[in-house]
């Protein structure tokens, strides 16, 4: 439930402690806006020395949640942990899902939206850039077709196993190879981990949705330094000069080799942390 006290800082629960969830609790320790409700990881002993014993939630039932009345639940862990509790996060705060990838499963997005009927169900933009832009067009309809590329280094990219994890372990130093090219949809299960923009794109993109959002993802050995990220838009042709609307970006994010998640992504985060409040029951970016 939102603090309604003037002055109150907004609580926030941390759920994961990688290095985004640690960057994130970091900010909330330092805000003057913020305060930490509680912090959750699968390995509780990995919290201890880092986190006061007081503020280690130990399990995420509704109650446990409940007991420590945060205004806002961020999770940046597994969309295993939206699907079995994130009806329950909405149930007793607004909800920032950091993985969501989770949202391509029908199920997974029917049951969050219909929990989403008294708190929010945020969604940060993260590397996704334009995407306030994008959905006002999508909220016109005038959005006719958008497309995501994100180009990795092989080992920044964390495939479940099959045959798009094979073909990036196979490509060759100095070269590149289009892992996929085709609906958000059917890529989100195979990356769940690295394609968040893309299907936050599809969020955005409401009117087309993640299975006519198009994502391309490319394994470049050569992204030794960067993480890239373009976007392309279409929008309405224009009835007496044929002239299609179209805007490209190309968004390069210091990435070290290996990394998930590019660096400016990091603060992206923290400014969606610091978002997340006040647009009440339903879906929102921030």
């Amino acid at each position: 439930m939102a603090s309604t006290e003037k002055n109150t800082k907004r609580r926030v629960g941390i759920i994961g402690f990688g290095k985004l969830g640690q960057y994130l609790i970091n900010a909330v320790q330092e805000s003057d806006q913020l305060e930490l409700a509680f912090v959750w990881c699968r390995r509780e002993e990995v919290l201890r020395g880092h986190v006061t014993e007081e503020l280690i939630l130990k399990d995420l039932s509704k109650e446990s949640l409940s007991e420590r009345n945060p205004d806002l639940i961020v999770d940046v862990t597994h969309k295993s942990i939206a699907e079995l509790h994130g009806a329950d996060f909405l149930s007793v705060a607004d909800y920032m899902i950091g993985c969501p990838t989770a949202l391509a499963d029908e199920k997974i997005d029917k049951e969050l939206r219909d929990a989403a009927h008294k708190n929010g169900l945020y969604v940060p933009t993260g590397a996704f850039w334009g995407g306030n832009d994008i959905q006002k067009m999508a909220d016109r309809n005038t959005l006719k077709a958008l497309k995501v590329t994100m180009t990795k280094h092989p080992d920044s990219l964390k495939l479940v196993d099959g045959e798009l994890k094979e073909r990036n372990a196979q490509v060759k130093e100095g070269e590149s190879e289009v892992l996929y090219d085709g609906p958000v949809r059917g890529l989100c299960d195979k990356a769940p981990n690295n394609v968040n923009t893309m299907a936050t794109a599809a969020i955005a993109a409401h009117n087309l949705g993640f299975d006519k959002v198009q994502g391309c993802l490319v394994s470049d050995t050569r992204m030794k330094n960067w993480h890239i990220v373009e976007v392309e838009v279409t929008g309405p042709t224009d009835s007496k000069t044929g002239n299609v609307f179209h805007v490209s970006t190309k968004r390069k994010n210091p990435a070290e080799i290996g990394a998930v998640t590019g660096k400016a992504t990091y603060a992206s985060f923290v400014s969606s942390m610091m978002g997340a409040k006040g647009l009440g029951a339903g879906v929102h970016l921030c």
